[in-house]
């Protein structure tokens, strides 16, 4: 009976010591039990120092290669965000698995579903408008300024950060940022600033989060082994070169080939089609009915902008960047627009030529031209007209 009372007793200490353990844990306890019983945590092994979340620009995109992320302010709403960076809060509500009423936290990170640019947010459907209702019924042009369009809180992208692109990481059902910490290698502490997560480092299924980049350690310096330092004419003897003993082989020269014909050929003509390609180049992003109005084309920089068809220029305005846009009034109330140039060689109210040079393509990411083909107020897919 006195040996039963004394497992109890030691039981019972056992169980003290181990509520006096957790009492002094410090930091998150392994909820996954991967570590050791009695409140050790895995976390410590798993993490490493990180380098800083990159700092947005004024809308607060942050843009790295191949994806951008916009960083939300104290009280917005998603709606408030979509407005800020010109996607339609439908768009961005739905790919981060939100509401467009939902309240973001400050600092938040919030994935773009694709890449925002200052010229985006250009009204061309009014600028093309307006130059209709301008064009006097008797064809003539009248040549009075079109006032550019007012400026916007909205700055062009910045260029992506130096070094490695983070990871995207969309959150699955189940998942915490402690398993998801754990999963890259990161302190939670980490994932939640780079993040902008809340005390409780709560996640939602179908959150994006950027895993945070470690810092790289200096490559650290192998000193060469030591090595014997012989003097001239010490150590093993120089042999003799079989030149020396023997004549060398008489050079054979095999008959020369001739060039293959690389020549190219000829591109091909488009005298046939509506409209000419107004770069020449490769087309970057198509037509997308109330996403994207027209075809993107990307060339060279400094690559000549040419008229599509023979008509009058109809409007010279500015998108809140002050980089210009030309509008071409045509036939049958036909209107082709040219956005994202630069170097304008017209001016408003002057008649063009298909073919001829009216900008040029702008330098660096730039470096590509917006068409849009309108009918009326209505854009259409230029595509069809350029076959």
């Amino acid at each position: 009976m006195r040996a039963v009372s004394k497992s109890a007793m030691r039981r019972c200490a056992t169980g003290v010591a181990a509520l006096a353990i957790l009492a002094g844990c410090e930091g998150p306890l392994d909820y996954d039990l991967r570590g050791n019983v009695g409140g050790f945590t895995t976390a410590d092994a798993v993490q490493s120092t990180t380098t800083n979340r990159p700092a947005p620009d004024a809308r607060g995109v942050i843009t790295y290669p191949t994806y951008q992320v916009v960083v939300a302010r104290q009280g917005d709403k998603v709606s408030d965000v979509a407005a800020r960076v010109g996607l339609p809060e439908g768009e961005l509500a739905s790919f981060n698995g939100l509401k467009p009423t939902d309240v973001l936290r400050d600092g938040e990170v919030i994935a773009l579903p694709r890449t925002v640019s200052a010229a985006s947010s250009v009204d061309i459907a009014s600028i093309a408008g307006t130059a209709i209702d301008e064009a006097p019924a008797d064809g003539s042009v009248r040549t009075s300024t079109l006032a550019p369009a007012q400026p916007a809180a909205a700055p062009a992208p910045t260029p992506a950060p130096p070094g490695p692109e983070p990871i995207r990481h969309k959150v699955k059902r189940g998942e915490t940022a402690y398993t998801i910490s754990r999963l890259y290698g990161v302190s939670v502490d980490s994932l939640a600033d780079w993040n902008g997560l809340g005390p409780d480092f709560t996640v939602r299924e179908g959150q994006f989060l950027l895993i945070p980049i470690k810092n790289q350690p200096a490559p650290q310096q192998i000193a060469a082994p030591a090595t014997n330092v012989t003097q001239p004419g010490e150590g093993s003897p120089t042999p003799t070169p079989p030149s020396a003993t023997q004549p060398l082989p008489d050079e054979v020269i095999a008959p020369a080939t001739p060039a293959p014909d690389v020549t190219a050929e000829a591109p091909t003509t488009q005298s046939n089609a509506a409209l000419g390609l107004p770069v020449t180049g490769t087309i970057i992003r198509t037509y997308d009915k109330g996403k994207n109005e027209g075809i993107d084309i990307a060339g060279a920089a400094g690559t000549a902008v040419k008229a599509a068809e023979a008509g009058t220029v109809a409007a010279i305005t500015a998108d809140a960047d002050q980089v210009p846009i030309i509008v071409v009034k045509h036939n049958s109330d036909l209107l082709t627009v040219y956005a994202n140039v630069n170097d304008i060689t017209v001016k408003k109210g002057d008649r063009v030529k298909r073919g001829q040079k009216i900008a040029s393509l702008r330098g660096g990411d730039n470096s590509y031209v917006h068409f849009e083909v309108r009918k009326g107020f209505e854009s259409v897919d230029p595509e069809p007209y350029l076959n």
